[in-house]
């Protein structure tokens, strides 16, 4: 992959995963502002596990983000696409590090899954899904407005004598698909969920590169599942602690 094809495809990636970020905040009513070459925000608190924004070029500067986002309640983040920002100076610390993966269109899924996948169908389908990826509960964080054929989201399930046991969401923007929310209860099923999440994406989508990020054993199973890792990304969270030390600085 040469430069400008890796700057293209990091781009996709960062486009494609604030795609999926402002369906979900749609979904909740929330306003967003998708400029589509510097940023994408919501001016309004975000739902849980979800940045309030995320860059889209590494040309893009704090400023403009921090000046339409509420950062004066506990827990905004930014999505760092390209780990390139500083925003230690304006309240924030590092939540996270991760890696942006990429998967070229056409490249067959190796193994056999060994359960049975399906698409998520109706409102009553997406609240067992929700409750088997988060492992105790549905909290209503994925609203019954992102099913259906105009969202281009696609929500997998898998099972194993009729209970979801694996699952991940495929979601076509930026030009590529998104592979995010991957899980599986066992851990020998992860290579299964990887495998069926990519013949699903291949099924619907044969033509589009698969795009996602990971860190620590999840990368470790994309890689094994013929991904690449392109370039690093960066999570920052504001926390309620630092915002009270800038506000007393400040004074």
């Amino acid at each position: 992959m040469t430069t400008d094809d890796l700057d293209t495809t990091l781009r996709s990636a960062a486009l494609n995963n604030a795609g999926f970020c402002d369906a979900v905040c749609r979904a909740h009513g929330l306003p967003a502002d998708f400029d589509g070459e510097y940023y994408w925000l919501s001016t309004s608190r975000t739902p849980p596990l979800y940045p309030d924004a995320v860059t889209l070029s590494p040309e893009t500067e704090a400023p403009s983000l921090l000046q339409w986002m509420d950062t004066d309640s506990p827990g905004c983040s930014v999505k760092d696409s390209f780990a390139n920002l500083d925003l230690e100076g304006d309240g924030f610390e590092v939540l996270f590090d991760a890696q942006w993966i990429h998967r070229p269109a056409g490249a067959p899924a190796d193994g056999a899954s060994g359960l049975e996948w399906s698409a998520v169908a109706d409102d009553g389908e997406l609240e067992v899904w929700e409750a088997a990826w988060d492992g105790e509960e549905s909290t209503g964080l994925f609203r019954p407005e992102l099913l259906g054929e105009g969202m281009d989201i696609v929500f997998l399930a898998a099972r194993r004598d009729g209970r979801i046991v694996a699952g991940a969401v495929l979601n076509r923007a930026g030009g590529v698909v998104g592979v995010s929310n991957l899980f599986a209860h066992d851990e020998a099923d992860t290579d299964a969920a990887w495998t069926g999440a990519l013949t699903a994406a291949a099924a619907r989508w044969p033509e589009l590169d698969v795009v996602g990020y990971e860190s620590g054993d999840d990368l470790d199973a994309a890689l094994r599942h013929g991904f690449t890792a392109i370039g690093p990304l960066r999570v920052w969270l504001r926390t309620s602690d630092k915002t009270r030390y800038l506000r007393r600085r400040e004074k």
